[in-house]
Parts: C-alpha cells; sequence; structure tokens
C-alpha cells in the first residue's frame, strides 16, 4: 500500500531526530532483542528520583499471580497524608507486551498521585515470546484483582479504580477491561487508553504510513504482534483472543467510560479512532483525542510541547470527572 504519511508537527519532528538511536537496528529492530537493546539507550530515571521531596510513600510488593502462574511484583504510590478512601489508577506499563518495566511509569503516576490525590498500583507482567498470550494480560487481570480485593488496605475507594497505560499497556487495559467485564469485576471506573495497541491486523491506512519514521514503526509492530501471538498474528481466520488483541473483541457494550488518545502522526491513530467509535455505536461512552502532528508516546519524549500540556490536561479533566475528583474551581467556591 502506497501511502503519504501525515506530517509531524515541526518540533516534535525536530525532538525525533535528536533522540539516540542504535543504528545497526535501523531502520527498526529485526528482533526482540533488538527490540530490548534499542529501548535501553533511553535511561529511565530511578524512583527515587523521581519521587524526590514530594509527599508520595512508595512501596514495592509481591502479590498474587494468575492461578498456577508466578507472583507479580507491583509498586504501590500513595499520597503521603491520604484521606481515604481515595481513588485508585492501576497502571499497565508499554513496549509492545515484548520489553518496558513498571518503573518507567512512574514519572506519569507520581505526578497523578500528587495533583488528584489518588494511589497508584503499577505491575509488572510477563513478557512475550518467553511469555506468548495470554500471559501478559492474565498477569495484569490478576494484579488488578488483588487490588481491587486490598482496596481497604490501599486506602482505595473500590467502585473507583481506573486501568490505565500507554502503548501495549493501553491495548492490555483494553483487555483488562473486558476481562473484568466478563467475569464479573472487579468494578472499574474507567479506562484510560493512552495511544494503545489494539489491533494485530495491520491493514490500516495508518499502520501503512509510518514505516519508516517514528518511536513505534510497523515492521517493530508487526514483529511484537508476532511475539505475542505466533503465526496467528494478523490472520483473520485464526483463533486470537479479543482480550490479546481488543479490536477482534466481537461485543464493546457494558464496558466502563474509555478515554482514547493518539498522535494523528502515529500508526495506531486508526485502529483507536475505530476503536472509540465501535465503543460509541453499542452506546458507551468514550472521549477520543487525536493530537495533531503528535507521533506515539509524544507526551514521554517531548514533555515541554504544547501538545503535551494540552493532553495532560484533557487526560486530568476526564479522570476528575469519571472518578468525582473535585476542580480548583470547585474547592475555591
Amino acid at each position: 500500500m502506497r501511502v503519504t504519511p501525515v506530517p509531524f508537527d515541526p518540533a516534535l519532528g525536530a525532538v525525533l531526530d535528536s533522540m539516540p538511536r542504535d543504528e545497526s537496528a535501523e531502520p527498526a529492530p529485526q528482533s526482540v532483542t533488538a527490540l530490548r537493546d534499542s529501548a535501553a539507550l533511553f535511561a529511565t530515571p530511578s524512583v527515587a528520583e523521581v519521587v524526590g521531596d514530594r509527599e508520595i510513600d512508595v512501596e514495592d510488593l509481591t502479590v498474587p499471580g494468575p492461578a498456577g502462574a508466578p507472583d507479580l511484583e507491583v509498586t504501590v504510590l500513595r499520597p503521603r497524608h491520604p484521606t481515604a478512601p481515595v481513588p485508585g489508577l492501576y497502571n499497565i506499563h508499554g513496549g509492545g507486551m515484548i520489553s518496558g518495566h513498571r518503573h518507567q511509569d512512574t514519572p506519569r503516576l507520581a505526578d497523578l498521585v500528587e495533583e488528584l490525590g489518588v494511589v497508584a498500583v503499577s505491575v509488572e507482567y510477563r513478557l512475550a515470546p518467553e511469555h506468548p498470550d495470554p500471559a501478559p494480560v492474565e498477569d495484569c487481570y490478576a494484579g488488578l484483582r488483588w487490588m481491587a480485593d486490598n482496596a481497604a488496605g490501599l486506602g482505595v475507594d473500590a467502585r473507583r479504580i481506573v486501568v490505565m497505560g500507554g502503548s501495549a499497556g493501553g491495548g492490555l487495559s483494553a483487555g483488562v477491561a473486558l476481562m473484568a467485564r466478563d467475569r464479573q469485576g472487579p468494578h472499574l471506573a474507567g479506562q484510560l487508553l493512552l495511544c494503545p495497541m489494539l489491533d494485530d491486523g495491520n491493514t490500516t491506512v495508518s499502520s501503512h504510513q509510518y514505516a519508516d519514521r517514528g518511536t513505534w514503526r510497523r515492521a517493530t509492530n508487526l514483529l511484537a504482534w508476532q511475539a505475542l501471538l505466533g503465526d496467528g498474528a494478523g490472520d483473520p481466520a485464526a483463533e486470537v483472543s479479543g482480550y490479546a488483541a481488543p479490536a477482534r473483541a466481537g461485543d464493546l457494550s457494558g464496558l466502563p467510560p474509555a478515554f482514547v488518545e493518539a498522535g494523528s502522526a502515529e500508526l495506531f491513530r486508526d485502529e483507536d479512532v475505530a476503536y472509540a467509535s465501535r465503543l460509541w455505536a453499542t452506546g458507551g461512552q468514550a472521549e477520543l483525542h487525536i493530537w495533531q502532528g503528535a507521533f506515539h508516546g509524544f507526551d514521554v519524549f517531548a514533555p515541554d510541547h504544547e501538545v503535551t500540556r494540552a493532553a495532560l490536561a484533557a487526560r486530568r479533566s476526564w479522570l476528575r470527572r469519571v472518578l468525582g475528583l473535585a476542580t480548583s474551581a470547585d474547592a475555591a467556591s
């Protein structure tokens, strides 16, 4: 398919040009090992560095995994002086389900804990190809069950939990929301899906537009889905679970309100728009944002850009609304 990509915002394009890259992996990593090596070029600050002197307590815990599977590691971030019970955020990290770790999202979570007064739990799940589907999504669901079952001890209101994540974490969040509906719990107040990885088909226009540039390219996406799903990846006749690839889910009714965002200049744009449209078609609630000229993960790599400020404000506004949190204007009145 011959396509013309949507151009990057000039300032965001300059950010892309300045990023460290493994020249041996160009135009995209050709193996999971190469992808993990490439991701390692981007330093992740420690939890202690992120939290600093903020009024946030951090605790690492080991919690039960799925039946017959290893235990899970989670990190809990709490306001130091909460007025419990408070809403909870259950976070799932990105990385194509083949790389990454829970601490990479600590900056995003610490900001939300500090500003909104919520408790955040971030889960470490098993990665493909060493642990293909259903291991990643089952791990994430087990971690959510633990959070809901232990909400009182965490100082969390079990009726106000949002599952959230970016990229693969967004796709896994959508899968977990489907699981929670089908397995009758835990209750979710919402799903915050940031440029979610939803569709193993890779047939949309946007999935073809970013083969040569961007933080997550077509070849890398194909590699990740193959690692997770094996020969079934991209095969419409294969029996692929909608929990693993939520775009395949036949029924999107009865799901919690969704916040869906993507950049206009990234390969997940069209599948994310389609997912929000399917939620609306069932009578469900979805708020969709497509940010002009933004690449995949723009908020992480360009934190000071105007589009990042707009995106963060939109996310916080949605979280306040679905969690019933007072705004600063409400507090002043």
